[in-house]
């Protein structure tokens, strides 16, 4: 019987119809890949993610996945949108359009691994791996702070060339968490965030371009020694208490050509190719707001945040804004796509025109009234006679608190000033 019963054993495959096998090995392959494949419920919920920009140095970073599929990057108390999540497989992909960026991220349980990349592949990658759950920003070890170092600093920052930058260091402690940001006269660093523990100080932030990393020492005085570190540098920096620190007035620091008569003028196209021009009749006799910047540039979304809310509610006022946009590229495609998604984002209904490449020189060689040009973003105040008025160079954000209401201020006053 054992003899027998062997060969028949061995010819059941046999008898069995291959169309029934088939069907049952594709239903196991389907059943296995539908196992395997991330679902949209596994990745909700709030994430640490580390970088690793150079070797030994991770920055951290928090995001936030929604179950709508919109992602945020928490940054202090900001809780920046970066776009709607995708799947593929076992994969996540994050993608932030307004630096053409994306985090293309392998699922692993309550893991993450892969690289922040540009959408169009080219270009370097970063490696990254993210954790889900995990509320600290960075590794703590339960040291407690030296000293609180709440307060308003005179900042140096140095440079492999020898120059000095002169900044303003704005801190804000609670227990051991630290906000922070650091003001330019181009502009602010935005929101920081980090820990301070013992006499250690370190600071990150993230909203789709790349990451920034700030650490420092607090030395027995109060001061600070430290560097901003990125993947190909450090730059050092120190920091001094001083609740007067300032930098210089932002309205003396772009100039105009003595010859030009204050008179501001421009003519550039929109994305569709018509060209608007200072002098065309819808600027006739009526105040004006220039924006120079560029979509690419985090402290002119900010301005544009700003300045779309701002314009909305007083456009019937009859003053006008147009942003003069020197971008990366310039072709037809990449503008239309830039323009469309920065009005969108920032609800825009001012023109958006395009000045030219990124590049200050092509700032100031296209804009003949302009002696030098400093920063993206600078705005520009024009009267009623096509004279500007006012110029105001770079921007101070929401992150800088103070700064920010104090120019919120000065620009309602100036804009008010212009439609008497």
């Amino acid at each position: 019987m054992k003899n027998i019963l062997i060969p028949v054993l061995a010819l059941l495959p046999l008898l069995i119809p291959a169309t029934s096998h088939a069907a049952d090995t594709d239903k196991l392959q389907a059943d296995t890949a539908a196992t395997n494949r991330l679902q949209p419920d596994l990745v909700m919920g709030k994430w640490r993610g580390l970088f690793t920009i150079k070797p030994g140095v991770e920055v951290p970073f928090h995001f936030q996945v929604e179950r709508d599929g919109a992602v945020y990057l928490l940054n202090g108390n900001e809780k920046f949108a970066a776009g709607h999540f995708s799947i593929a497989n076992d994969s996540l992909f994050i993608p932030f359009p307004l630096f053409e960026n994306e985090l293309a991220l392998a699922y692993d349980g309550n893991l993450l691994s892969g690289v922040l990349r540009k959408q169009n592949l080219k270009g370097g990658t970063t490696l990254v791996k993210a954790q889900k759950g995990i509320a600290d920003r960075f590794y703590e070890t339960g040291s407690s702070p030296i000293k609180d170092i709440s307060g308003t600093y005179d900042v140096e920052f140095g440079s492999a060339e020898g120059k000095k930058e002169k900044a303003v260091g704005i801190f804000q402690q609670k227990g051991h968490r630290v906000t922070a940001t650091f003001l330019r006269v181009t502009g602010d660093s935005r929101f920081l965030e980090g820990t301070l523990e013992d006499n250690q100080l370190q600071l990150s932030s993230f909203i789709g371009s790349s990451p920034s990393y700030y650490k420092a020492t607090v030395l027995p005085d109060g001061s600070l020694k430290g560097e901003n570190v990125n993947a190909r540098s450090s730059t050092p920096f120190t920091a001094s208490l001083n609740p007067n620190a300032a930098l210089p007035d932002a309205y003396s620091l772009t100039k105009l050509k003595e010859e030009s008569n204050r008179i501001f003028q421009f003519s550039f196209p929109d994305a569709n190719g018509n060209i608007i021009s200072s002098s065309d009749n819808r600027f006739a006799g009526k105040p004006l707001i220039v924006t120079i910047g560029g979509t690419w540039c985090p402290n002119c979304m900010d301005e544009a945040n700003f300045m779309g809310a701002w314009y909305e509610k007083n456009k019937n006022r009859g003053i006008e804004v147009v942003a003069l946009q020197y971008e990366r590229q310039t072709d037809t495609a990449y503008i239309k796509k830039a323009f469309d998604r920065f009005s969108k984002r920032y609800n825009i209904q001012y023109p958006l025109l395009v000045g030219g490449v990124a590049d200050k020189q092509v700032v100031v060689a296209s804009l003949p009234a302009l002696q030098n040009f400093i920063s993206f973003p600078t705005t520009v105040f024009i009267d009623k006679t096509g004279k500007v008025s006012k110029l105001h160079t770079g921007f101070s954000g929401p992150a800088t608190g103070k700064y920010y209401e104090d120019f919120i201020k000065t620009f309602h006053e100036e804009a008010d000033k212009l439609l008497q």
